[in-house]
């Protein structure tokens, strides 16, 4: 339950009784979980002349908030009572207050205690009226840090008008007026307040305001600094291909609400998350007035730290030596943004806790952060997965960038250029920029260029390169987590499951791995306990394997399929219509990893591993599709001398 303190006392429609009963509660939720004694109580509603009913009516009030407040709210401690479970207002102000000094502000709806009367009240309402006082002057501190002057003045006036005696309100609007260029208004607040102190209280102003007083007649305070509005957000792309349904839907949620608006966009190296979040952010800027941050935090390469990226927007938003300490930079960057619309936009983020310290406070604003990490554990932000380009879209794509005529004039060997770069948007970016380099080459000569297995060293061009984005990625890794990236690439199928991932990996249980991996978007989880790699990524991570370390793994996966199989097969022969499944998939991911390691070593294993799955499949039968199987395998162990023994046992 949330109890609300500043204004009348409350707890949304529950009846909290009549005016001494709320004062209880009052007291009791301004106590901060302690316990009050029964005097303390007695006092507090009666002051000094408690009726000789007071023990008894104190107990009726006591019960009569224990019916409806949550159980267990009320309890008798000693001979009083204390209070647990309710959250208040004030609570809730004095947490908001060091960082968030508008937003604290705007839980106030009134005088504190309204309506409770007696010096308890009055005592409590005058300590909670000093302490609003206090945080609005900081909030117009920190409007005037943020260079807002003129828009200062008209609060200040009334604030001065209210409080005449408050020295440091004068002080302020006497800031504002000097730098707002009116130094003879500035001149008279000092005289009003002087004359008025001299009169009610027989003192002069305090040293401080004397001291700025002669600093604003003198002239000798620092030039007035202007308020600004940041525009860094990095051009839009002319030729921005795809993504129409993505751009609307976070174009619609992208604006100031209740809560502040976080998404997160993720997906490999690559995918086109910052070309996105530009694309919406262009899109939405005119819901934010006061400005656009945006910062490239590094998170592929070179994690930024988050102090030296407050450092920055500290400094994009008009203030130069900010404090030293990141929670002291953080919290005058969230007063800064206080009350103001702006959206900020984290590229390349590392982490979670890089992004949090970077959040502004005010649900007024909007974020927009990128990286290859999904930030799971952000609070609040809605994760968007980027997947690759559609076949159209990637076409259309290589049409904006090499010319739609030439993609045109060749269709079919477009097609196979978009699926040699696996339809990544940065690929078919840079295999378009290398034909509109080339006018002399058509489309097939890019197309042989990027088949095969170098294809990620012929998509690159300029400072633009697949595999050096892969890698920035691939060097944040821990150890485990790289060994494991590489050695999944070695079962070369289009699903691994954690069996074979145990296998190759050399371990009880990869599903941890696996899954950390998936959390980078190194791996991509199609199903409860199944993996699959992005075709360019599976290119790039088998390029990364040592020789040694796949030998090892290749032999552990052959020796373990080798052991299924004949298990599956004799299952089999039993009547198990499952077993002869399995064995037909497994055959598929044998033949499909024995003849990427074609020529390799280990060709007894191989030999004998395509000859026992061969005979396998032929004793299970199943139709034309088993024999296509049974007739690569055994093409895949063509040269050895058992072979031609093999074929005529087999019938083949």
């Amino acid at each position: 339950m949330r109890l609300q303190l500043l204004g009348q006392v409350r707890a949304g429609d529950t009846d909290l009784g009549g005016a001494r009963q709320r004062l209880l509660l009052a007291a009791l939720a301004l106590a901060g979980g302690r316990a009050l004694s029964r005097d303390t109580l007695l006092d507090a509603l009666w002051e000094h002349d408690p009726p000789r009913t007071a023990l008894n009516v104190l107990r009726t009030y006591a019960s009569r908030l224990r019916a409806v407040l949550p159980p267990g709210a009320i309890t008798l401690v000693g001979d009083g009572y204390a209070l647990s479970g309710v959250t208040t207002d004030a609570e809730e102000f004095e947490a908001l207050a060091a960082g968030r000094p508008r937003e604290a502000l705007a839980l106030w709806r009134g005088e504190a205690l309204a309506g409770l009367e007696g010096g308890y009240a009055a005592a409590q309402r005058a300590r909670l009226e000093e302490r609003r006082l206090t945080v609005l002057e900081r909030a117009v501190e920190a409007d005037l840090e943020a260079g807002l002057h003129a828009e200062a003045v008209a609060e200040l006036r009334a604030l001065v008008a209210a409080h005449p005696l408050r020295e440091r309100l004068s002080a302020l609007l006497m800031l504002a007026l000097h730098r707002s260029g009116r130094q003879a208004e500035a001149l008279a607040v000092y005289s009003d307040l002087r004359a008025l102190l001299s009169d009610e209280l027989g003192i002069d102003p305090s040293p401080e305001l004397s001291e700025l007083h002669l600093r604003v007649l003198g002239g000798e305070l620092p030039p007035p600094r202007t308020a600004v509005r940041p525009a860094q957000l990095p051009a839009d792309l002319a030729d921005f291909t795809g993504r129409a349904e993505l751009v609307e839907a976070l174009a619609t949620e992208l604006a100031p609400g209740a809560a502040l608006p976080v998404h997160v966009i993720a997906g490999i190296g690559g995918v086109g998350k910052t070309a996105l979040a530009v694309r919406v952010a262009h899109r939405v800027r005119g819901r934010f007035p006061d400005g656009q941050l945006a910062i490239d935090l590094r998170g592929g390469s070179d994690p930024m730290d988050p102090a030296d990226a407050l450092e920055r927007l500290l400094g994009a938003l008009g203030v130069g030596g900010p404090p030293a300490g990141l929670a002291d930079r953080a919290a005058l960057y969230r007063s800064l943004l206080d009350g103001r619309r702006m959206l900020v936009l984290l590229d390349n983020a590392a982490s979670e806790a890089q992004v949090r310290p970077l959040l502004p406070g005010t649900s007024q604003c909007a974020v927009i952060v990128t990286g290859r990490s999904r930030l799971a554990a952000l609070a609040g932000a809605r994760t968007h997965d980027l997947d690759v380009l559609t076949r159209p879209e990637a076409l259309s794509l290589l049409g904006a960038v090499a010319g739609r005529a030439r993609i045109a004039a060749e269709p079919e060997a477009a097609v196979a250029v978009a699926e040699a770069c696996a339809f990544l948007p940065l690929a078919v970016r840079i295999a378009a920029a290398r034909l509109a380099a080339r006018p002399g080459w058509n489309v097939a000569v890019l197309r042989d260029k990027v088949a095969g297995e170098r294809r990620l060293a012929e998509l690159a061009i300029g400072d633009l390169a697949v595999e050096r984005t892969f890698d920035l990625g691939y060097d944040q890794l821990a150890a485990e987590q790289a060994r494991a990236f590489r050695l999944l690439a070695v079962a070369d199928a289009p699903d691994l499951t954690l069996r074979v991932a145990a296998v190759v990996l050399g371990v009880d249980d990869p599903e941890p791995l696996c899954e950390s991996l998936v959390d980078l978007n190194l791996l991509e989880s199609p199903a409860p306990g199944r993996y699959r790699y992005h075709d360019l990524l599976r290119v790039f991570a088998r390029s990364k394997v040592a020789d040694e370390e796949r030998d090892e793994a290749l032999a552990r996966l052959t020796g373990d399929w080798l052991r299924q199989v004949r298990a599956a097969a004799a299952a089999s022969r039993d009547g198990s219509p499952q077993a002869g499944a399995w064995l037909a998939e497994e055959a598929a991911c044998l033949v499909g990893t024995l003849r990427r390691h074609e020529g390799e070593p280990l060709p007894r294993r191989r030999q004998g591993s395509t000859l026992a799955v061969a005979r396998a499949l032929c004793e299970v039968g199943g139709g034309d599709s088993q024999e296509a199987l049974v007739r690569g395998l055994i093409a895949l162990g063509e040269g050895d001398p058992a072979t031609e023994e093999a074929m005529a046992a087999l019938r083949i």
